[in-house]
């Protein structure tokens, strides 16, 4: 078999909304270059699908032979009338020709075959690798990774191999498990690895490359990124939420889940307000202790009470001297009666008194708004958050803005325009041309919009303290009660903590929480775990009921010490007297008894020791990202399966070249048969 080449190894790897897929390996590995939706659309002919939804429009005839006469609709010669208004009816009996055309944004009767990582349409899902294998278009010697699922099973396997090889002629194929991908990807031999998909997580124990089926969590139910938007729209539903607007929330960066014991904003706020009204009369404080210095002074101002350079009631702030007033702040009646502009003063004093409580309303309102954006998140209250919504046409108008309808929703903006004209230019040569094509611009836009029926608009609204509660079902109890159990059925008591401290959690927004979820359910102190090895022996066993431990007599051979003899004493005594042994011993035979009970006491010790704490984890941990591929620092590591399996491809199909059994090559194929993929895949 002649050897593959980089540029030639083709990986694909489906999931339940998106399927990776990518051909060739860079010289530094990058994200996948192929995204699209894990969906197919039924084709008119039975047993076929097409990638995008087909929609019919119909097309009338009688535009398209005024359109081909090259006059524009309205403009008939006069040697065209007669021959217009005797066919008119004629044109209107005729029947409209049909249309076809793509529908890329719909998804009105897609089918999806991945269902929670399980394969639940054959036919949907093998139309959707031929549309891949068509869209990257690889050479015929090209060998073929794709990405299983856990859920899997066995004779699913087999049929994803036989598809392969009779469908693409493939040279070679492998099949590379999800979590020993990411293994691939961290550069871990042993790993702990939490996938959280879509809808479903997964939970699998890999030691020295070696993925273990004892207690793996398979497509755990509710336990992905759906049930966490199915539970902030039995939160927000109430108040016109979506389905649609709460994935966007999910995403946002305000939604966030909290660790266990966090303080929600609203507890923390509830303490802030403790003050002392003495401080606050005096400096306008909220209180006297540390950080309630947000008095009239600290701001600037002069400070409240009696004395100089201070303010006492409604006074002015810059204490300066107003016409009509004295040296001591006392208005001259007289004065202001003599100049006969009594109601000229008054109204000016009024308006400057409105003046001065309004900037101080600006002020205290610009201050609070500062104050609420230097908080984070996780501090404040409440949050704005920006989406898009797809509405109909008909309830926009001809800007594209929303219809004033009487509508009390939440209007954060202008809607999204998807292309905008060229501006005119005063030009007398251009004007006709810049004209000609604005036109053209907006028939194509009329047209698109006629054609898919709804806009996108962008609007706000402002979440509350329910963007923290997305996994408030007890989503993440689940997951790691899922850890507990998976981590906990592995056979090598050993590894245990190992499995413990390599923890890969890949999901977005949820890290921490789940960590500390962990730790407050599962983590004990390493001070109190030496309680459970120390209070007991090690040889003590648990009693069947089968008689083996029950106590039974037995007879000791006459000895010349008492049975209280330690043998280990003896042997030392004997050891530098030999007339101290007992009588028909000899010191070789002491020292050969005292070899045999320490080898019996080691093997006991062997077989009973605690080498680490095999119910209860003393640490956990997560590991570190790899910092060696610059283009997944951006993205971040959710998609790390993907990256394992550029590393996998690269030795398996390019290093190895199949020395070491990695994939299952056409030979082997026409040799075992689809059962041969169960000796080959990793």
């Amino acid at each position: 078999m002649p050897p593959f080449k980089d540029e030639h190894v083709l990986i694909i790897a489906p999931g339940s909304q998106i399927s990776l897929a990518q051909l060739g390996l860079p010289e530094s590995f990058t994200p996948a270059r192929l995204r699209i939706p894990t969906r197919m659309f039924p084709a008119e002919k039975r047993g076929e699908w097409e990638a995008t939804r087909i929609r019919e429009r119909k097309v009338t005839n009688t535009l398209n032979k005024t359109e081909a006469n090259g006059h524009p609709r309205g403009d008939i010669t006069m040697g065209e009338a007669n021959i217009t208004m005797d066919g008119q009816a004629a044109a209107e009996d005729q029947e409209d020709d049909p249309k076809y055309e793509e529908d890329p944004t719909s998804e009105e009767g897609a089918v999806y075959p991945l269902r929670d990582g399980r394969i639940v349409d054959w036919a949907c899902f093998f139309a959707l690798l031929t549309h891949i294998y068509n869209t990257m278009g690889p050479p015929f010697h090209t060998p073929i990774l794709v990405i299983s699922q856990p859920a899997w099973t066995a004779q699913d396997h087999e049929s994803l191999a036989q598809f392969i090889f009779e469908k693409f002629k493939t040279p070679a194929f492998c099949l590379m498990d999800s979590a020993l991908a990411v293994c691939y990807a961290y550069a871990t031999p042993t790993a702990t690895v939490v996938d959280v998909g879509h809808g479903k997580c997964d939970v699998t124990a890999v030691n020295e490359f070696l993925v273990s089926d004892f207690g793996r969590g398979s497509a755990l139910p509710g336990c992905g990124g759906e049930a966490m938007t199915q539970r902030l729209h039995d939160l927000l539903g109430g108040k016109g939420f979506t389905s649609d607007v709460c994935e966007q929330l999910k995403k946002s960066p305000i939604c966030e889940i909290l660790p266990p014991g966090t303080e929600m904003p609203a507890e923390a706020e509830a303490y802030a307000h403790a003050s002392n009204p003495a401080a606050a009369a005096s400096t306008g404080a909220s209180g006297s202790g540390t950080g309630q210095r947000g008095s009239i002074a600290a701001q600037g101002g002069a400070p409240r009470g009696p004395g100089i350079n201070t303010e006492v009631g409604d006074a002015d702030e810059d204490r300066e001297f107003k016409d009509g007033e004295d040296d001591e702040g006392v208005l001259d009646v007289a004065a202001i009666v003599a100049s006969g502009k009594t109601s000229e003063f008054l109204a000016k004093k009024e308006r400057e008194k409105a003046a001065k409580a309004a900037a101080k309303k600006d002020a205290a309102d610009a201050a609070a708004v500062a104050k609420e954006r230097s908080l984070p998140n996780s501090k404040r209250v409440k949050a704005t958050f920006h989406y898009h919504e797809r509405r109909p046409l008909e309830e926009l108008n001809m800007n594209g803005k929303r219809a004033m309808d009487g509508d009390s929703g939440q209007d954060g903006g202008e809607p999204k325009r998807q292309k905008t004209p060229e501006p005119s230019v005063d030009s007398a040569v251009q004007v006709t041309e810049n004209t000609a094509a604005a036109r053209k611009e907006e028939r194509k836009e009329e047209r698109r919009r006629n054609r898919e029926g709804t806009a996108f608009i962008r609007k706000s609204a402002d979440v509350g303290l329910e963007r923290f509660q997305a996994a408030s079902g007890g989503i993440l109890d689940q997951i790691a009660d899922a850890i507990h159990r998976c981590i906990l059925s592995y056979p090598d008591i050993s590894k245990r903590s190992d499995l413990w401290d390599s923890l890969i959690i890949l999901g977005n927004g949820f890290k921490e929480a789940l960590v500390g979820t962990l730790n407050s359910r599962y983590l004990i102190s390493p001070s109190s775990a030496t309680i459970f090895t120390s209070e007991l022996p090690s040889n003590f066993t648990t009693p069947v009921a089968t008689g083996a431990n029950t106590p039974q007599p037995q007879h000791h051979p006459p000895s010349h010490h008492g049975p209280g003899v330690n043998p280990l004493l003896l042997a030392a005594t004997t050891a530098s007297n030999p007339n101290l042994a007992p009588p028909g011993q000899s010191q070789q035979q002491l020292h050969q008894q005292l070899q045999l009970q320490q080898y019996h006491q080691q093997q006991m010790q062997q077989a009973h020791q605690h080498s680490s704490h095999a119910q209860t984890p003393t640490s956990i941990k997560l590991l570190k990202m790899p910092d060696y591929f610059p283009e997944w620092k951006d993205v971040g590591m959710e998609e790390a399966g993907f990256l394992g399996a550029q590393v996998a491809a690269k030795v398996v199909f390019v290093v190895d070249q199949g020395i070491s059994k990695g994939f299952m090559s056409r030979t082997e194929y026409n040799e075992l048969g689809p059962q041969g993929i169960h000796e080959t895949c990793l």
